[in-house]
């Protein structure tokens, strides 16, 4: 299922940085938050927010809004994504809603439906004058 190169295992046998795995036959309904690293192989329904990393493996599909400090997508996202720092998306991934990340990295095939924003959260020239004239 993973790579050993993916994922750190210590002495005692056990995963290092990978906190949370929701395996390939698991379906997990409802909000989900965690503060370390996820992995997802199966389906979630609700709301994902982690404040490390997330990868969303080839076979797995979140029906939610996602949130989280970096991600790697691989399979299928649809809800709205928010990311800290960097967005990953392969050859095979598939995101049907808005998407807000600092960086962006999309292969040739990745799909992806919806408004994009990318960089950092700067307003417009436009947004600040507007803004100045109400203020007026």
């Amino acid at each position: 299922m993973f790579k050993r190169e993916e994922i750190e295992i210590n002495k005692e046998g056990r995963i290092d940085e990978v906190e949370t795995i929701i395996g390939p036959s698991v379906k997990v309904d409802g909000d989900f938050a965690a503060a370390g690293d996820v992995i997802v192989e199966g389906t979630l329904t609700g709301n994902l927010r982690t404040e490390r990393s997330l990868r969303v493996g080839q076979s797995a599909k979140i029906f939610a809004n996602v949130s989280a400090g970096t991600a790697l997508v691989a399979g299928e996202v649809q809800g709205n994504v928010k990311i800290k720092d960097s967005l990953e998306l392969t050859e095979t991934s598939k995101i049907f809603g808005d998407v807000k990340a600092k960086t962006l990295s999309m292969k040739a095939g990745a799909i992806l439906v919806g408004k994009t924003t990318i960089g950092e959260d700067h307003r417009s020239k436009k947004e600040e004058i507007k803004k100045e004239e109400k203020v007026v």
